[in-house]
């Protein structure tokens, strides 16, 4: 059997889909990654065969800088950073701008390019990334079942009056106002209409005979799969989304990292994990508030700099761990806390480990993954512009804590954190994926031929 997996060249999207993939190839099945060639590296070490597909005009292998993108690439990328300085609404009005050249590149070439590497590979299974919109225009235009991976907050995927990019909920520390509030989702109604329309224009040419769609942000794949804890997943929205399963999360194994395992075991003192992940980590700023906040507390620092200047954290207490990059899914299984941008593989990797989050949302979906993580309990968010060295400190201390407050009753974040992960290890997110692809009746992938043409459907919620 083959497994073929569709990534965007980003390691972001492609470490957790690589890491379900480890499912099949743990039972002998063949896994090909079609992905651009900035990742080609992560591709290698997971000892998976590569077809190179460029699904989009950027790349990230791991630690993204503006200058290292092509030419108006990496000025959308300093306009972006800019707009996590002004705040939640101007970052999200940013990236509803920069959507429909984002994420339809090119369509029609793109599709057909992915059609090509299954028609050639025929494989039995196919894994796809929900944001490589291309790649799931020219499958669905195809008639393809295939497995569509949300690899965000489930808020990716819209619901009844949902429209992309407008945050569904968030955290309290954010307050926006009513009239930011509808502006920002006019705009996305004005984008979501526009993008429903490029997608309409090339799924014609692919196949004149399918169903126009009527919110091409509201398509999905037959088979869907929520890279997510359902624990963190508000019950009243789980009920409207379409058949469905929830991954949990797909947690990677890292390589030994001998600095690392020194620095963990030269102490007992409980490990705080810092990170803003690829993108967020260049607003020094904020990382450098944390510092602050973390500096007299008696615990032990693992931070991740990612493009954020190294010389920033010259003056750390010389016990903690101060690098650009450093193995999380590693440092999460000893650390007492993570404080994070609330990305969702940040999110999801916490949630496993079983540590409580201190989250800083920026943009996307953050603003909901940190969400989920206050209303768990697991976690405290704050508005990363805004909150002092105080109020970090102060939120630290508390997740760091073992007992509740307030009623004897309650627990801690420790506690719940805890229990979560302990639900999440027992049956990880590579399982789950494999064993909902093989519960299914129909082929998952191209049948052994030419690809059968299947009437695109509207929205299915």
């Amino acid at each position: 059997m083959t497994l073929l997996v569709i990534s965007p060249d980003y390691a972001s999207h492609l470490l957790p889909l690589a890491t379900l993939a480890t499912a099949w190839q743990e039972r002998g099945e063949e896994v090909v990654v079609a992905t651009g060639p900035a990742t080609a590296s992560i591709v290698s070490d997971f000892g998976f065969s590569q077809v190179t597909l460029q699904l989009g005009r950027g790349s990230n292998p791991g630690v993204i800088r503006a200058e290292d993108q092509p030419v108006g690439e990496d000025e959308a990328l300093r306009g972006f950073f800019a707009a996590t300085r002004s705040g939640m609404i101007e970052t999200l009005r940013f990236q509803a701008e920069a959507r429909s050249s984002d994420l339809l590149y090119r369509p029609v070439e793109k599709a057909r390019e992915v059609l090509a590497v299954v028609e050639k590979l025929q494989p039995d299974q196919i894994l796809v990334d929900h944001l490589a919109f291309g790649a799931r225009l020219g499958l669905d235009a195809a008639g393809l079942t295939y497995g569509d991976v949300v690899l965000g907050h489930p808020s990716a995927l819209p619901v009844g009056g949902e429209v992309y990019g407008h945050p569904p909920f968030w955290p309290g520390a954010f307050s926006p106002s009513a009239q930011e509030l509808g502006g920002l989702r006019t705009l996305n109604e004005r984008i979501r209409d526009q993008f429903t329309s490029e997608w309409n224009a090339a799924l014609a040419v692919l196949n004149p005979d399918a169903r126009p769609s009527t919110d091409a942000f509201a398509e999905h794949g037959d088979l869907l799969m929520l890279n997510y804890p359902e624990a963190l997943h508000p019950p009243h929205r789980t009920a409207d989304l379409p058949r469905h399963v929830f991954l949990g999360s797909a947690v990677r194994t890292e390589p030994a990292d001998q600095e690392v395992e020194r620095w963990l075991a030269a102490s007992d003192r409980p490990v705080v994990y810092v990170s803003f992940g690829s993108f967020l980590s260049v607003r020094s700023d904020v990382l450098r508030r944390v510092a602050d906040a973390l500096r007299t507390l008696d615990v032990r620092v693992a931070l991740a700099t990612g493009s954020s200047d190294p010389a920033t954290f010259a003056d750390v207490p010389a016990d903690w761990l101060v690098r650009g990059f450093l193995p999380q899914v590693t440092l999460l299984e000893r650390a007492s806390l993570i404080v994070t941008h609330g990305g969702n593989n940040s999110v999801t990797e916490a949630a496993t480990a079983g540590v409580p989050q201190l989250v800083l949302p920026f943009s996307t979906d953050q603003f909901a993954g940190a969400a989920g993580v206050v209303d768990a309990g697991i976690g405290i968010a704050l508005a990363p512009n805004t909150a002092s060295v105080s109020e970090l400190r102060a939120a630290s201390i508390r997740l760091l804590e073992h007992s509740g407050h307030g009623a004897t009753s309650e627990q801690s974040a420790q506690s719940r954190a805890r229990a979560l992960g302990e639900q999440l290890r027992a049956w990880p997110g590579p399982r789950r994926a494999y064993d909902f692809l093989a519960s299914q009746s129909t082929p998952q992938g191209t049948p052994h031929g030419t690809p059968h043409a299947r009437p695109a459907t509207a929205p299915r919620h």
